[in-house]
């Protein structure tokens, strides 16, 4: 198997587990990581993911080369079935996932890599982790979403940067310019991303997926139709459990005479 996966209570880690090829993206690992994200999604019992890579080299080296060279040579029509709608598809489905989604970024993130970084909501990078997005040393832009969302995070003239020269950066710049959340040492790394996880599945489920959802959806679009999709996800939540638990909890605390500070938001 090329992806692993551990469940440890409601946290579960996706591994990429191709180490001696710097775990890049061949089709039947992009196919098993589109399978595995299905079955997390229809799993109640899990509320968040941790994305990372197998060995301390690689997050992942990006797509295949062999099998990239393939579909090349087949023409047109079959590289863009087997190579871009394949990679649209799995870094669409990490970006709309309904559970947070967390890159572990334990190495180099290049070109599938990096663009997996860039669709997942969170990711924590270890020190020694290096992005880049080389994909114009083999004479195309990249194919897995990361021309229209590297700019997107990281602003027009960063990610054209990136993606005209090739040239990796640090973790530290990655961070500095957005693409990361954090820089941790690589020890720390997945205890890091586990520790974010925890911060955010305390919450009730209902309301981490529309606050996902808000985002993800209304990011790019014009502030009135971003609010429009904020009034709907809002409204979504109005008549769930998470709702009136959260509003209980607080009134409580309230009439508890816990001081205002820490009884609100």
């Amino acid at each position: 198997m090329t992806v692993h996966i551990d469940q440890d209570d409601r946290l579960i880690t996706i591994t990429i587990d191709r180490e001696r090829k710097l775990n890049a993206l061949d089709y039947p690992t992009i196919d098993t990581l589109l399978a595995v994200l299905d079955r997390v999604e229809s799993d109640d019992s899990v509320r968040a993911v941790v994305l990372t890579g197998a060995g301390p080299r690689a997050f992942s080296a990006g797509a295949d080369i062999p099998s990239l060279a393939g579909s090349i040579a087949g023409g047109t029509e079959r590289a863009l079935r087997e190579i871009v709608r394949r990679g649209h598809a799995l870094t669409r489905r990490i970006e709309e996932f309904p559970k947070p989604v967390i890159a572990a970024v334990n190495g180099l993130a290049y070109g599938g890599g990096c663009e997996i970084v860039e669709a997942a909501p969170l990711a924590i990078a270890a020190g020694h982790a290096t992005f880049a997005k080389p994909e114009i040393t083999l004479g195309f832009p990249p194919p897995f979403g990361g021309s229209q969302r590297l700019p997107r995070h990281v602003g027009r003239k960063r990610g054209l940067e990136m993606i005209l020269t090739g040239d990796p950066i640090p973790a530290a710049r990655a961070a500095e310019i957005g693409l990361v959340n954090a820089v941790v040492p690589a020890d720390e790394l997945l205890a890091a991303a586990r520790d974010l996880a925890a911060r955010i599945i305390r919450h009730a489920p209902t309301a981490v997926a529309a606050c996902l959802r808000s985002v993800t959806r209304g990011v790019n679009l014009p502030i009135d139709e971003g609010l429009a999709v904020e009034a709907a996800c809002f409204a979504a939540t109005v008549p769930t459990d998470g709702v009136r638990d959260g509003l209980r909890r607080f009134l409580d605390r309230a009439a508890a005479g816990v001081p205002a500070r820490s009884a609100q938001f």
